[in-house]
């Protein structure tokens, strides 16, 4: 039997404003807090959480940027000749993904989602390795380098894995008892309150789900570990979108040419532009400070944020809707979604979450980056106590208040 196995579970938008309406996990994890997120989306979240850094300084923020020289994107172009009823269709676009994921050899999160292949071979993709891998990020290391530098065992997740699959290899590995760190990555609850918003029963069936499973892998962990440290987080909340908001509509009536004279990436929640000539960018401004529903982000307001990139290399102008206000259409979808995240860290389905069995989480703790320093504080904890004499193994506990589930694996 091993000393120590720190459990860090990532539950994409399981956040804070859901959880005060939710036990979800008060009895393996009674000790709760909320946390600040990063501004951006996923792709800037978890690069954040896995380094302990901003998105100024790891470089991976938005998916999509303005960059032709090194766009992957040129056999593409041809595609705009296809009907829109087929190009637009997301299963479509689903199924080329993946072609083109595998085409360019990409390592992490792939999608074209709705960009127009009319311009496509004007965008590059920022996103080209796992961010789940040693060196998976765009600038620096994240914990995944950390671990293999110090020669930790480790268990990590597999994005192309379903997460009932990932929870039963994580099992397999405790079972060895070779591994001194996991990392358990559970995406689904994200992409169903993007369906169904943050207060339909769902979500709750979904977390009582998550429940059942983080009782079968402790009551199996702890057959192995002495000691499990649980953290339990996510990277961000979920909003519901209320308001629908068609700003493409708003610039195509300034006159201007796309590509000639600005480029825009219009995400769920954000207007990144680049601008050509003075003209571009004055009509612009001036038409967006005249948008209710959102404002322009200010250099000062971004550096806070650690988004701002001086470089502009994410866009020279970017313009943030209000919380439950959802762009469409977008660059992202043609339809409206119930569910959107993206908005300023400071808005309340922003806010992320942790829950642990720890009463030592420093109170530094505050945002999600600093979820790092647990990272390495604990894989080191166990690395060490792992190298001593096993203690004397022990029967299982089940957790309180719960009955010890059977054998396979629930849904």
């Amino acid at each position: 039997m091993k000393s120590v196995l720190p459990l860090f579970v990532f539950v994409d938008a399981c956040g804070w404003e859901i959880l005060r309406r939710d036990t979800f996990a008060h009895a393996v994890a009674p000790h709760r807090r909320r946390l600040r997120s990063v501004f951006g989306y996923s792709s800037a979240c978890i690069p954040s959480i896995l380094s302990g850094v901003w998105p100024s300084e790891h470089r991976n923020w938005c998916y999509f940027v303005y960059d032709p020289p090194r766009s992957p994107f040129r056999s593409l172009k041809p595609l705009q000749w296809l009907p829109r009823a087929v190009t637009s269709r997301r299963i479509f676009r689903r199924w080329l993904s993946k072609f083109v994921k595998m085409q360019l050899k990409f390592r992490g999160y792939f999608d074209l989602y709705n960009i127009p292949f009319r311009y496509i071979s004007l965008f590059d993709f920022t996103e080209k390795k796992n961010p789940l891998q040693p060196g998976g990020l765009n600038r620096g290391p994240n914990i995944f380098d950390f671990l293999q530098d110090h020669g930790i065992a480790a268990h990590v997740s597999d994005p192309a894995r379903s997460e009932e699959q990932n929870l039963t290899a994580l099992m397999a590995d405790v079972a060895q008892e070779e591994i001194d760190f996991a990392f358990l990555y559970w995406p689904a609850l994200d992409g169903l309150m993007h369906r169904v918003g943050n207060d339909s029963a769902e979500v709750g069936q979904k977390l009582r789900g998550y429940e059942r499973w983080l009782d079968q892998l402790l009551v199996h962990a702890q057959r192995h570990y002495s000691e499990i440290r649980l953290y339990v987080f996510s990277d961000h909340g979920m909003a519901n979108c209320d308001e629908l908001l068609d700003l493409r509509a708003q610039i195509d009536a300034l006159g201007l040419t796309f590509g000639r004279d600005y480029v825009v990436v219009y995400d769920s929640t954000m207007a990144r532009f680049w601008f050509f000539n003075d003209d571009a960018r004055r009509l612009v401004t001036q038409a967006l400070a005249r948008v209710s529903q959102g404002r322009i982000m200010s250099d000062a307001e971004l550096r806070d944020l650690g988004a701002l990139f001086p470089d502009r290399y994410f866009g020279e102008l970017i313009f943030l809707a209000h919380e439950g206000v959802l762009i469409v259409p977008s660059h992202m979808g043609e339809r409206p979604l119930r569910g959107m995240h993206g908005y300023h860290p400071d808005a309340p389905h922003s806010y992320a979450a942790l829950l642990s069995n720890r009463t030592d989480v420093p109170v530094g703790i505050t945002a999600i980056p600093h979820i790092y320093q647990l990272m390495t504080r604990d894989a080191e904890i166990a690395h060490r106590a792992n190298r001593e004499p096993s203690p004397p193994r022990r029967p299982a506990a089940t957790p309180p208040n719960r009955r010890e589930p059977s054998a396979p694996l629930v849904t």
